[in-house]
């Protein structure tokens, strides 16, 4: 979280769909980061809300080789702001020059030019800008094992642009909103607008995804002619699925609804094998897992301590200078925007975030400025909550209950909510939250390092457990080395082969 509020966002992500809008329910709530957290207040959210954002890639026209597209630089910088910026790893990074280059030169287009920018971002995203602009998260190169993974999203990526998808895309979108606006509003027939606009929307999403499978099909066949392990492809979606799996808690990842712009996991995965297996058996090609990983290795890992870290159910800040603890149950995820939590079954949700507020605005005022939906009657209290003052209030929906706050902390003002589906209050949770926030100390902001992946060589007798407990990871860390190392339950190590494992 910073004071910046810029909008998170990216398009190869790991629930590799679009967050939903807030629900009709819940649509009066105001500021986008509650939006995100509360999504699912009307039933109307395709996963937890802990999942990333998803960023909506300009639509330009195809890019001229030797050319660079007037604005390009605008979107450039706009799209690395957005994800916290450039990461500085030469090793990584030139890799994943050679990686493009070796797959350009086999691509359909190899006479085009790319460049690669390495994001500052534990999300695990790619996506590429119709002008030959590739970028990647440091959050997906952590996930990746070896380089033939990375050179399968690559190659998606590539495929994107070599088959104009932006371009159809934009065209389609256009056409259907000059149908749709005809009939509302030439032909005076506003019913019939917004059906074929509900219709446009349908065909659009439906087209989006028959575009992923594509450029996963197309990415498969340069992939292997490149010389890496088209199978590849499908290890890196199953490290996908499997990350969303134990993001969400649930053990199983969360499907997509029909309107989702990409495919679920498990079909892409599905596809992807089927495509690697006509060109030929497992053990194909090259994936340089050895020299991937020295190239990887001291990779930051997880959240950028000026951005605020999470360590287990704690949340800090070194910036701000804040801390707090949510409540058991709670499993919360930092953003550019906001602090968002929820709980497994998702009937219990949670926001923090900093807002605006004049020295002469109460806090009274600022909570309700930044609350559109109603405020119970009475329900507004002005307190002393650790010796700073606070304002708490209720509001109620129709299927959630809010607990809200205002809080001040020195010079800035924070906003606490929490939501509980039904007619249950978290007024006890909410409160033990409340009180649990607190100034950091120099000291201690000083002390908070982030974490990074350190790449060790098994040795004889050594084990998944013993490894995983090495492992700095707020909690259930065998899962996540298996994930982390592409391994399944039940694998024994190699002696002598390289794993990651993420160290403070």
């Amino acid at each position: 979280m910073t004071g910046d509020r810029q909008h998170q966002s990216g398009r190869w992500s790991a629930d590799g769909r679009h967050r939903k809008r807030l629900a009709r329910a819940c649509a009066r709530l105001g500021a986008f980061a509650l939006a995100a957290v509360l999504a699912a207040c009307a039933g109307d959210q395709t996963g937890s809300v802990l999942t990333p954002a998803v960023i909506m890639v300009p639509e330009q026209a195809p890019k001229t080789t030797g050319r660079t597209r007037a604005g390009d630089e605008a979107d450039h910088a706009k799209l690395v702001a957005s994800f916290g910026g450039e990461y500085r790893a030469p090793a990584a990074h030139r890799l994943l020059t050679e990686i493009t280059d070796r797959l350009v030169r086999v691509s359909d287009h190899p006479e085009e030019t790319y460049a690669v920018t390495l994001l500052d971002s534990p999300v695990v995203n790619a996506f590429a800008l119709p002008s030959g602009r590739l970028y990647v998260t440091r959050g997906l190169l952590g996930l990746a094992s070896d380089s033939s993974e990375v050179a399968a999203v690559l190659a998606h990526e590539i495929a994107h642009v070599t088959l104009r998808h932006a371009t159809a895309r934009s065209e389609m979108a256009l056409r259907s909103q000059l149908v749709s606006r005809v009939v509302a509003d030439v032909l005076n027939d506003p019913v019939t607008g917004a059906q074929l606009e509900n219709q446009s929307k349908f065909t659009l999403a439906r087209f989006s995804r028959e575009q992923e499978f594509e450029a996963d099909t197309t990415g498969v066949r340069v992939l292997a002619q490149a010389g890496y392990d088209p199978f590849g492809a499908g290890r890196f979606l199953e490290a996908l699925n499997r990350t969303m799996a134990l993001k969400a808690g649930s053990g199983s990842a969360a499907e997509p609804d029909m309107l989702a712009t990409h495919p679920a996991t498990t079909e892409r995965i599905a596809l992807v094998t089927r495509a690697a297996r006509r060109i030929g058996a497992p053990g194909l090609g090259a994936d340089d897992r050895a020299r991937y990983l020295a190239a990887i290795d001291g990779l930051a890992y997880g959240d950028n301590p000026g951005d605020g870290l999470v360590r287990g159910r704690r949340f800090l800040h070194p910036n701000l200078r804040i801390a707090f603890e949510v409540p058991e149950a709670f499993a919360i995820e930092n953003t550019r925007n906001a602090v968002l939590g929820t709980t497994p079954e998702g009937s219990r949700r949670l926001l923090f975030d900093q807002v605006e507020a004049t020295g002469d605005r109460s806090l009274e005022e600022v909570l309700r400025a930044t609350w559109n939906d109603a405020i119970e009657a009475g329900s507004v209290e002005n307190r002393i909550i650790g010796g700073r003052p606070a304002v708490t209030a209720i509001s109620r929906g129709k299927d959630w209950t809010f607990r809200l706050a205002a809080i001040r902390v020195g010079e800035s003002t924070y906003r606490m909510i929490m939501a509980a589906k039904g007619t249950t209050d978290p007024e006890p949770a909410f409160r033990r939250w409340l009180e649990s926030l607190r100034p950091i100390e120099p000291e201690e902001a000083a002390s908070l390092k982030p974490a990074h992946l350190q790449i060790v060589t098994a040795a004889p007798g050594d084990t998944v457990e013993g490894l995983a407990r090495r492992m700095s990871v707020p909690d259930r860390a065998v899962d996540r080395f298996l994930v982390l190392n592409g391994l399944v339950r039940g694998a024994t190590l190699k002696p002598g082969q390289s794993y990651k494992l993420v160290v403070e």
